[in-house]
């Protein structure tokens, strides 16, 4: 994979991989999610992320959305943890037009107040819709637990009471903190002149008038302390049975995540062969869903097991996923396990790329977060390099039971 990259006089950094496709996939990421957010400002990262589609001093709401879907296009976004990306698919005729677009809602939003208003309702809609999904919102809380109070495990959305308090105000101190070339990266996958394109980037995105330090972004540096172990049920009522074990865990830029990695995808990745999947739906009929799921972020990690039973069988249901665990800790893979296992991973990791948008999404957030380029030949070696020793080490530095939370919706 060649790259092309350039940083702008203002410090935004641009990076594009070429394609022959005729559609063009692009965005600005920001470096500014959940875990930037200052204490009060709880769902305000996601708030702004609403409100930058709103009006800006150039365009309407209106002309923002018919600017891009006008010509068939498609324009989105999404804030999680520590990014916010906004980002649209089009023809590449009119890709210059999704790049006005883009660096107008990011850098010369307005977030009129009569509009905060409106949107208010909106996004408290979206949380009480989410509220009623306990299979997504206990993600949110485990992660909670296991960061122990810090913004990093705070729910995204934020609460509807404090949403209802969000002022224009609000909304312009935020982004003018996060919302700032230096703190962002404009990707795109396609077929452009990238010259000429850089050129014209050049004279959209903002010249900032301070420097970032003059901002004042606080320290959020999550601490080495993990949290206890311990189980909590929550009667929540539900006809189902939600469960979810976490612990947390490696960093993005840890190399010992390349293990977990392999290790999560065997417990409970995608594959139908997945051994919590066959142990519990295939063998026993107890679940219709399960799944292990690895996060990353820039100091910490979380992974989890998650699944969804009979209230009488939670018990039941656990100590099959604790024999599962003890397993991979006891009993090194054989060397014909390891090779089915680097090949399956291997396989979904390919056709994963073969997913333009998705992709271009993830080699943007590398980017962002460690100026590093996505490469997939280079995670194809870091995951031939790994042995069944390094596996069976790392399986018994997470999966102790004394290191595990457990997270019960009864």
């Amino acid at each position: 994979m060649i790259y092309n990259t350039s940083q702008l006089n203002n410090g935004m950094r641009v990076i594009h991989l070429p394609s022959e496709s005729k559609v063009i996939y692009c965005g600005i990421a920001i470096k500014a999610g959940t875990r930037d957010e200052r204490p009060g400002e709880e769902g305000l990262a996601h708030f702004c992320e609403h409100m930058s589609f709103k009006g800006t001093e150039h365009r309407s709401a209106m002309q923002i959305i018919n600017a891009i879907e006008g010509v068939g296009g498609e324009l989105n976004a999404f804030t999680n943890k520590e990014d916010t990306v906004f980002y649209c698919a089009i023809q590449n005729k009119h890709f210059l037009k999704a790049v006005d677009v883009l660096t107008d809602i990011v850098f010369h939003s307005t977030y009129p107040q009569h509009e905060v208003e409106k949107e208010r309702e909106v996004v408290c809609d979206e949380i009480e819709s989410y509220e009623d999904s306990p299979a997504e919102l206990i993600y949110d809380e485990i992660e909670n637990i296991l960061f122990d109070g810090h913004p990093l495990g705070h729910n995204i959305l934020g609460t509807s009471k404090q949403v209802r308090e969000y002022s224009s105000e609000d909304v312009c101190r935020f982004t003018r903190r996060h919302y700032r070339p230096e703190n962002s990266v404009f990707f795109v996958s396609g077929n452009i002149n990238f010259k000429a394109f850089v050129s014209h980037l050049a004279n959209l995105s903002p010249s900032e008038d301070a420097a970032l330090s003059d901002i004042c972004i606080p320290d959020n540096t999550l601490g080495n302390a993990a949290t206890d172990c311990r189980e909590i049920v929550s009667h929540r009522g539900t006809h189902q049975a939600h469960v979810i074990m976490g612990v947390r865990s490696y960093a993005a830029e840890d190399p010992r995540r390349w293990a977990l990695y392999l290790l999560n995808n065997i417990i409970g990745g995608p594959g139908l062969n997945s051994r919590l999947n066959l142990a519990l739906r295939e063998r026993n009929g107890l679940v219709y869903s399960v799944e292990s799921s690895l996060v990353c972020y820039g100091d910490t990690g979380a992974w989890c097991i998650y699944f969804g039973c009979d209230q009488s069988d939670i018990k039941h249901c656990l100590r099959i996923v604790r024999h599962e665990l003890d397993k991979l800790m006891q009993t090194p893979l054989s060397s014909q396990q390891l090779k089915k296992a680097k090949q399956q991973i291997q396989g979904q990791l390919a056709i994963a790329c073969d997913n333009r948008e998705q992709f271009a999404l993830d080699f943007a957030k590398n980017y962002l977060h460690s100026g590093k380029l996505r490469d997939l030949n280079d995670i194809m070696s870091h995951i031939e390099g790994l042995t069944s020793t390094t596996l069976q080490e790392t399986a018994i530095q997470l999966f102790d039971s004394n290191r595990i939370t457990t997270l019960i919706y009864d």
